[in-house]
């Protein structure tokens, strides 16, 4: 009866370990498993820009007007 309860007590443990590592890393499990459905969905181009998966920073066509140039970073030689 002792190697029965420490069994379910084993048991209980690994169950209520899995649960608790998937709350604590749930957005990167879920970011993950997007990424896996993606690569193995054979109608997903990662060329549509049209995606609901698109970035939402797109790349700089140099069209945006910013009032504050970025600082440029000279290197002195020594």
């Amino acid at each position: 009866m002792g190697a029965l309860t420490s069994a379910v007590i084993a048991i209980a443990g690994l169950v209520l370990g899995w649960i608790a590592i998937e709350i604590a890393c749930k957005p990167c499990l879920d970011k993950g498993r997007d990424a896996i459905d993606r690569s193995l969905n054979p109608d997903y181009d990662p060329d549509d820009h049209n995606s609901i998966t698109a970035p939402l920073n797109a790349p700089d066509d140099g069209s945006s007007t910013s009032i504050i140039d970025p600082p440029t970073i000279t290197a002195k030689a020594v």
